[in-house]
């Protein structure tokens, strides 16, 4: 796991509290993250996003652009 792959889990654990905020920070991570990592976070994403049903809009507001 690179550094920038596990910062990035770091901001999104400590901004879930609060959906708009994880969905901007998914899509910064989506900027600076190689493919590969931002797979990986994505992936964690969706396991966390449903652990977590206060973030379930996440998944229907994220997109790649």
């Amino acid at each position: 796991m690179s550094n920038s792959l596990r910062y990035y889990r770091i901001v999104l654990l400590k901004v879930s509290f609060d959906a708009n905020l994880f969905t901007k920070e998914l899509k910064k991570a989506y900027q600076h993250l190689s493919k590969k990592d931002f797979t990986q976070l994505y992936a964690w994403a969706q396991i966390f996003i449903k652990k977590n049903p206060h973030l379930n809009d996440v998944q229907y507001s994220f997109s790649f652009n």
